[in-house]
């Protein structure tokens, strides 16, 4: 028999088992009876089926006897992504949704961001939201911020020490006619935004990046959008902000910009849509606009949650994804009440549902299309496909290890059911107590441990 050749890859961990994932080509991709290991690095070594698990026992050094082995009603899916959420709401999430997004803001968010100056009040938000997002399976979140810069490189501290994989975003705002308490110059948010990106990267932590953040274009000067397009240019980072969320807004934004052809126009000239920005909403974006998006390699948050609460309106999804957009999902906290990426995914099922009751022409989303965007759509839109977002050799190892019959969960099973029966039910039933293990970048971070 022929010896096969040995790696000189250092193998940490390997599961045996079910394995759900997408893939540009199918929305659902599984592999049952797989073997998947993980190198000393955190990434995926391999991916093969269960019955080479000796030979490649041999070829990778590993003790078959410690190969970890999935349950019956067990499977790994790669962990998912929220695309925009703002960790200084997370407060008061649950509450305070009877008011549209312009008066949601001054009467509940601004007074409430502007406590952030007090770190021992942001370090207390702060630590919450990343526990919470990670026990829910949210293993990369892209993070609002407020305008305070320590307050934000404090939550780059926080993400980074429990293990989450998280872009972080001092808010830029030197609008606001509202709370006038809460805003800067456009001199001290040009400053403080260098500030912040300096400091961050020089941490120099592996899975925490700064994000250039323009609140948006209402709470912006076109100078200040064009200086941080330019800081955002200069040292190639990502960018986020939100677009077209409500008609009131897009109504308001025509009279702050009135020289400007649209709300995306706005943003294009100040070279703030690139192929590493993700804009919110955008509920209400013309064909033209889409096709703009698509050209710069812009991308789309969905935020159903936030839209139903705060009645902005009814993204269509399809379109969006008709017209080659890049798309993912976001709780966006406190907008949407919720801080699961599995809510996110449900109010995304249930808001094309609305459109196909409004249109029975409508295509509605399948539950399969909706497990891409809140995986490999996220990492896609935040152009971080190329390290997280499904299972592939040399990618990141970003999973969740989900038990669809937990003990004392919420989900009972009635009897053997197969692994696309098992993940549809785990989307649409499931919770923090059938996700037993959560792991980003081959390091286990829940069950959470003490940073």
């Amino acid at each position: 028999m022929e010896t096969p050749n040995k790696s000189s890859t250092v193998i940490s961990f390997v599961c045996r088992g079910t394995l759900v994932h997408s893939t540009p080509e199918e929305a659902l991709q599984v592999l049952e009876d797989a073997l998947l290991g993980v190198n000393s690095d955190g990434k995926i070594a391999f991916i093969e089926r269960g019955e080479e698990l000796q030979k490649l026992s041999q070829i990778f050094g590993f003790d078959p006897s410690a190969v970890t082995q999935l349950e019956q009603h067990e499977f790994l899916m790669p962990g998912m992504i929220d695309t925009h959420i703002h960790a200084s709401q997370y407060s008061y999430s649950g509450t305070a949704l009877d008011m549209p997004l312009l008066q949601w803001l001054n009467n509940y968010t601004f007074p409430v961001e502007s406590r952030f100056k007090d770190l021992e009040f942001a370090n207390k938000v702060y630590t919450q939201v990343v526990k919470r997002t990670l026990r829910n399976g949210t293993t990369t979140a892209c993070y609002f911020a407020t305008i305070h810069t320590d307050a934000s490189l404090l939550l780059g501290q926080i993400a980074n020490d429990f293990g989450q994989r998280a872009l972080v975003g001092k808010v830029c705002m030197d609008r606001n006619d509202f709370v006038k308490h809460y805003k800067e110059t456009s001199q001290e948010s040009q400053d403080e935004t260098y500030r912040f990106i300096k400091e961050l990267l020089s941490k120099k932590y592996p899975l925490v990046k700064p994000v250039v953040t323009p609140r948006f274009a209402p709470s912006c000067t076109e100078a200040l959008l064009a200086q941080l397009g330019a800081i955002a240019k200069n040292n190639n980072l990502h960018i986020q902000s939100h677009i077209s969320e409500n008609l009131e807004e897009v109504e308001l934004v025509k009279q702050l910009f009135p020289k400007s052809g649209s709300y995306t126009d706005i943003y294009n000239k100040c070279n703030l849509l690139t192929d590493k920005t993700v804009m919110a909403h955008g509920c209400h974006l013309s064909d033209e606009e889409l096709a703009l998006f698509r050209e710069t390699g812009a991308a789309l948050s969905h935020c159903p949650n936030s839209n139903i609460s705060l009645c902005s309106g009814v993204l269509d999804v399809r379109n969006v994804l008709n017209h080659k957009v890049k798309l993912g999902l976001g709780t966006d906290v406190a907008g949407g009440y919720s801080s699961s990426m599995l809510d996110a995914v449900r109010r995304a099922l249930d808001s094309s549902k609305v459109l196909t009751i409004q249109d029975p022409k409508h295509k509605t989303l399948t539950f399969e299309e909706v497990f891409r965007l809140a995986t490999l759509g996220g990492s896609q839109a935040l152009s971080l496909d190329e390290q997280t977002g499904n299972f592939e050799v040399g990618k990141d190892f970003d999973a969740l290890r989900v038990n669809v019959a937990a003990p004392g969960g919420p989900i009972d099973l009635i009897e053997d059911e197969n692994p696309k029966v098992l993940l549809e039910k785990f989307l649409n039933l499931g919770d923090d107590r059938n996700i037993m293990e959560v792991f980003v970048a081959g390091r286990k971070v829940v069950p959470l441990k003490k940073p």
